[in-house]
Parts: structure tokens; C-alpha cells; sequence
């Protein structure tokens, strides 16, 4: 019996239903085919949360390190690509400019000024596109920042930023890399070592320099992972975030009234959208997840976004609940050996420009004119979040 035949639920899931409103059919995937085979991906998706996690975490079943991978294809050997000790001395120098109180020092104060200055520009409209006006530049700047750009740059960034995704979406779909993909990569790359050259010491680029294992070329290869993750998935984070607690009125109010519950509206914001909803995988050798024979060299998508709403692990999975106890075993930062190496710039990035809308703009509200709704196979995100205040 063919692949199709034994799995009738991952033959009949489109593009566009994973696009638009994917959750009811990863919902009966995870019941009945937790581990299935979906010709519209060619490959093999994962939606149950322990098989998630498992696959995750063994990196000797399921790499990153293929020709295949598009963005290696673009940017080069990184972190994001490799496994084993290559990936190990890839990560190594970027772990500890990134570890929580490191971050903290070196960004708190300016992430809570850029979010207030971003705001400050849009509070006397009364309503704004919130994802390019806010949460993109508010990404962007930041993350400029910590690589030691300087910040008339953001724009270059986003621009460089936009042509490598454009190049590496146009590996994806079977086209090749594009040849503006290519010119931004050289333009960030040259860009990038000025900076190593000058050694600004505030920059975590310098201080992940400062460790010798890596060549030029790999640490900014390495840099372009964190631009990449720095812009795409915090600009979701933000966005996202701000959507779930407009779509919830009470819930907004317990935030408005208790900030302390500002970190749990982003842990069940991230759990409810993860801004990447599914991260890729190939099997190393013949081998058997969930029931599931999955033969060498093929595709597993892992669906992150399948896996945060397992009714076995969350209560209630598709309702945000600010007390839900265990909101931090959602898995939007991965696992494993490829666990977000930026997950503490991302939060403190996320919880500053929730701060600063919250405080500074009353009666923050969705525009009831032009609805918002999160959208993407792999990147999840509204593409217009268009709101009002008073």
C-alpha cells in the first residue's frame, strides 16, 4: 500500500488550508495521523507534542545538515544548518552574549526607549498598521543593534533582510537562489566585517569575534542566522502578541491592570501562534516515528503549531488563558540541540513593546473596519494589523 493510501488524512491537506486557517487539520492529523505523509509538503509532518519533541531532540535521527536546506544554501554553514560538533562550535561564541543577564544589561534600556520613541511617532494618528509601523522596526532595530550597526542602518537592513528571504523562498519552491539574494548577502556580508574590523565592544557580534574558533566568513554567517530569527520571528512575536490580547478584551484588561502578566500573554501568545510554525528535519537512516516508517534522506516537518495546542499536555488548547499553568512547555523556541539561541533578546524585545503600547496608547483597539488574522505556512504572522486608540 502506497503512502497516500495509508495516510488519507496528509493526502488531502492543501497549501492554502495551511496557510490560512490550519489548526482544525492539524487537530485531526494529531488525533489520527500524528506522524503523516503529506504530498502537498513532500515529506512527512509531525503534530503530536512528544513526537515533536523527540524528533527535536535527536539529532543523529533528524539533521538539519542537508544540501537541501535552503537558507545553508544562501548564508552559508551555521548554527541553523549544521549538527554534531560543527554545530556545537558554531553555537558556542554567540551562547553567552545571548544567556538572560547579558542581554538584559546590554538591551534593557534600549529596548524600552525604542519602543517608547516608535510609539511616541504614531500616538497623535490614532490608528496605524501596527506590523510595518511598529513591530518590524522595532525588531529591526534592535537587532541592528546588538550586531553593531548603527541605527541610520535599519532600513538597509530590512532591505538586505527581505532579498535574502525572497532568494531563500525561491530555493523552497524549486527556483533557485535569486540573484538579489545573492547581492544582499555580499552587502550584509561586507557590512558585517567593517564591524568585526572596528571591534565595537557593545556589539555582540564583537564579543562573539572574541572567541577565535570560528573564520570571518562563519561568524557572519553565523550573524545572518541572528538577523534573520532577529527581524522574521520577533516582528511574529510582537504582532501576534498584540492580536491575541485585542481579540480578548478581559484578558487585555487583566494585562493593563497587572503587568506582571505581560510575560504570560507572550508565553500563551507563542504558544497559541508560534511565529515559526513548522521547522524542517531529514532522517539520517531508515526509521520509525509515531507508527510512522520514515525512510533515510526524507522530510520531516516538525509543526510547532500542531504541537502547542496537544490537548494531552495543554487543557483547553485552542483558549488564551492567562493562568494556564504550564504555558512554558510550548515548544515556539524549539528544542533540542537547535533551541532559539536568542529566545532572551526575543522576550525582552516583545515584553518592552507590549509595555509601551499599553501604557502609552488608551483604548488600544482592533480597527473593526479591517480585520486581522495570522497567516503563513511557515512564518506566522497577520500581514496588516491595523488598529485604533483614543
Amino acid at each position: 500500500m502506497g503512502r497516500q493510501a495509508r495516510f488519507p488524512l496528509g493526502a488531502g491537506v492543501t497549501l492554502e488550508a495551511l496557510d490560512r486557517d490550519p489548526h482544525p487539520v492539524l487537530a485531526r492529523l494529531r488525533e489520527q495521523e500524528p506522524v503523516s505523509w503529506v504530498p502537498a509538503l513532500g515529506g512527512w509532518l509531525v503534530t503530536r507534542h512528544d513526537l515533536a519533541l523527540a524528533a527535536m531532540r535527536d539529532a543523529s535521527r533528524f539533521t538539519l545538515d542537508d544540501p537541501r536546506f535552503s537558507t545553508a544554501q544562501v548564508i552559508g554553514p551555521s548554527m541553523l544548518s549544521l549538527d554534531g560538533a560543527q554545530h556545537a562550535r558554531h553555537r558556542a561564541p554567540f551562547v553567552g552574549p545571548f544567556r538572560a543577564a547579558a542581554v538584559r544589561e546590554r538591551f534593557a534600556a534600549a529596548a524600552a526607549a525604542q519602543a517608547q520613541q516608535l510609539v511616541g511617532a504614531l500616538a497623535a494618528a490614532g490608528s496605524a498598521e501596527l506590523r510595518r509601523s511598529f513591530a518590524g522596526p522595532m525588531a529591526a532595530s534592535i537587532i541592528t543593534r546588538a550586531l553593531g550597526l548603527d541605527g541610520d542602518e535599519v532600513d538597509s537592513v530590512l532591505a538586505w533582510y527581505e532579498a535574502i528571504v525572497a532568494s531563500v523562498t525561491s530555493i523552497t519552491a524549486g527556483q533557485g537562489a535569486t540573484a538579489e539574494g545573492e547581492l544582499a548577502f555580499a552587502g550584509l556580508q561586507e557590512r558585517l566585517e567593517a564591524v568585526l574590523d572596528r571591534g565595537r565592544e557593545s556589539s555582540l557580534l564583537a564579543a562573539a569575534a572574541a572567541d577565535c574558533s570560528l573564520s570571518r566568513e562563519q561568524i557572519v554567517s553565523n550573524a545572518s542566522v541572528m538577523l534573520f530569527g532577529g527581524i522574521e520571528t520577533t516582528e511574529g512575536m510582537i504582532a501576534n502578541a498584540v492580536l491575541h490580547l485585542l481579540m480578548a478584551p478581559p484578558q487585555l484588561e487583566r494585562v493593563r491592570h497587572s503587568p506582571q502578566l505581560l510575560d504570560a500573554a507572550i508565553d500563551e501568545s507563542l504558544r497559541l501562534e508560534p511565529a515559526a510554525a513548522v521547522i524542517d528535519r531529514y532522517a539520517t537512516a531508515d526509521t520509525e516515528l509515531g507508527g510512522a516508517s520514515v525512510a533515510a534522506g526524507d522530510l520531516v516537518r516538525i509543526s510547532i503549531s500542531a504541537a502547542n495546542r496537544d490537548p494531552a499536555v495543554f487543557a483547553d488548547p485552542d483558549v488564551f488563558a492567562l493562568t494556564r499553568a504550564n504555558h512554558r512547555r510550548h515548544l515556539a523556541f524549539a528544542q533540542g540541540p537547535h533551541v532559539c539561541v536568542g529566545v532572551h533578546l526575543a522576550r525582552l524585545e516583545t515584553r518592552a513593546a507590549l509595555r509601551a503600547l499599553l501604557q502609552m496608547l488608551p483604548e488600544l483597539r482592533l480597527d473593526p473596519e479591517r480585520p486581522a488574522e495570522v497567516r503563513g505556512r511557515v512564518f506566522r504572522k497577520p500581514p496588516r494589523l491595523q488598529i485604533l486608540w483614543s
